[in-house]
């Protein structure tokens, strides 16, 4: 059973475990180099306790009982009789080494010590004590106290019983323990990766702006657009995680960052931390869409909806009825007619070819991702540029945003979606998780509005693997080869968090 607790590192992380570990009744000592950071540490963490008290978040004798339970030590020996050890210091994988060959000599060999990294491997911090099996990860995130998600992890050679004890120890914290293999990224960093690297995609081929890719996405169901979450956590973070994830899968496509990260990186526009990123501060980011000053008053035009996907071109019929816009029901487009295509990881300019259109007169819009109060229509290199406008302000009177964005494979949306649940599947495949913690972790760690393999069951694993071939067989780009866990669901009817049975002999 755990008792004492030591934190090693009196940082914003380690400052975050040590209250929860004492919060919830455990013995603690938080060490530092500098003690009187540790000190200060201290010092911060009981006046957060006065605070809860104060807002009858916490109760007098739990307040008390809490301080009485954490204590600085100004030694690594004054760690001896700790039952785990929580590393928690800076991200380097040499001095995390030299910190567990010291431990070594100083805990028992029944103690347990766990690594707080978030992207270096813990079998490799491990490979160099004494006692191999008893070293694990604890991933925590920041704020700890807030976030309610741990990632525990097995390393190569970490001792079964060690997890059992870690996981026992996160739930008595109030926290959620979530299993993960020692591979990099673990389960978060891994999952998150396909939000930022696709949207940066994106901005790369010019298909939108940093303000209207953000509003596609706020508009999808994510709190933050992937811009916007980039200059909150500063690239300065962001990108070598990508960068890491990438290299340690030795350069896999899906993982791939973007050359736009890398130069705002060395220019120091880090996001808000610098005062600018993809976006100015202090002043909040204005992600409200600008709708056109003057168009015809009226809509008049005729709109002709493809036929290629039928549960499409009805959701379209149904709508563009009810905002009292006239439509062209004929097989072929007449002359005049709006011509509105529905693709699937296409592009606009694939239809207008395949179904014999007049590309001036087509746009596409995204029903996978279509309400009544949002929709993105993508134009292609011939569209109608007033056309369009007209379009997204006759929309506006009902109170429609439309988001025009340019030519591309998948719009933003769609294509952004179905690489976060590719991404995920791929984890599956790799056991790198369960699917349930999979989906528990990010919705917990990312606050994303769904966990990626439910969202897929809901969006249809069928339409997410019809829109990742047809993006891979238009680009040629293996960043959008399905995986061969949501290939495999999809030819079997099988829910995407299904896994496959245990063989028996």
């Amino acid at each position: 059973m755990l008792r004492v607790i030591a934190v090693v590192g009196a940082g914003a992380m380690g400052k975050g475990i040590a209250q929860i570990s004492a919060q919830a009744g455990f013995q603690v000592l938080l060490f530092d180099v500098n003690t009187a950071a540790a000190e200060k540490a201290r010092a911060d963490i009981c006046l957060q306790w006065d605070k809860m008290q104060d807002k009858g978040k916490l109760s007098p004798h739990l307040c008390s009982a809490a301080k009485s339970k954490l204590r600085v030590v100004d030694t690594l020996s004054g760690l001896a009789s700790s039952d785990l050890v929580i590393e928690a210091i800076i991200e380097n994988l040499d001095v995390k080494r030299d910190l567990f060959a010291q431990l070594d000599e100083v805990v028992s060999e029944h103690c347990i010590l766990a690594t707080n990294t978030s992207s270096l491997s813990v079998t490799s911090i491990a490979a160099k004590t004494r006692l191999p099996q008893r070293v694990a990860g604890l991933h925590f995130f920041n704020p700890v106290p807030l976030m309610k998600v741990v990632e525990v992890i097995h390393g190569l050679r970490t001792d079964t019983a060690v997890i059992s004890q870690l996981r026992i120890f996160v739930q008595e914290t109030g926290h959620t323990p979530v299993l993960a293999k020692d591979t990099p990224g673990f389960i978060v960093n891994h999952a998150g990766r396909a939000y930022v690297t696709e949207a940066l995609k994106i901005l790369q081929e010019n298909v939108a702006d940093v303000s209207v890719i953000d509003q596609i996405m706020r508009s999808a169901g994510f709190k933050l657009g992937p811009f916007e979450l980039m200059d909150l956590t500063g690239l300065d973070v962001s990108h070598p995680v990508m960068e890491a994830i990438y290299q340690q899968y030795y350069q896999e496509p899906r993982y791939r960052p973007s050359q736009i990260a890398a130069q705002r990186l060395q220019a120091g526009l880090l996001g808000r931390k610098s005062g600018e990123g993809f976006y100015s501060y202090p002043t909040t980011p204005d992600l409200s869409p600008t709708i056109p000053e003057s168009v015809d008053a009226r809509w008049h035009i005729p709109i002709w909806i493809s036929r290629q996907d039928t549960e499409a071109h009805a959701l379209l019929s149904a709508f563009f009825a009810h905002c009292d816009m006239p439509l062209d029901t004929s097989t072929s487009p007449s002359e005049h007619a709006l011509c509105i295509v529905t693709p699937f990881g296409e592009d606009v300019s694939t239809c207008v070819v395949r179904e014999g259109l007049d590309a001036r007169r087509t746009v596409g819009v995204d029903t996978m991702f279509a309400s009544d109060v949002s929709m993105t229509v993508m134009l292609n290199p011939a569209t109608d540029a007033h056309l369009a406008q007209q379009l997204k302000r006759n929309l506006s009177e009902f109170n429609c945003i439309v988001h025009l964005i340019q030519d591309s494979v998948g719009f933003v949306a769609q294509r952004i979606i179905a690489s976060i649940v590719n991404v995920a599947c791929d984890m599956s495949q790799q056991a790198v998780c369960s699917p349930a913690d999979l989906d528990l972790a990010v919705v917990l760690g990312l606050a994303y509005p769904d966990g990626p393999l439910s969202w897929g069951d809901k969006l249809g694993a069928s339409r997410i693997l019809l829109v990742l071939r047809n993006m891979l067989d238009s680009t040629g780009d293996p960043r959008y080869r399905p995986s061969p866990w949501l290939v495999r669901r999809v030819q079997l009817g099988l829910s995407l968090l299904q896994q496959a049975q245990d063989a028996k002999n």
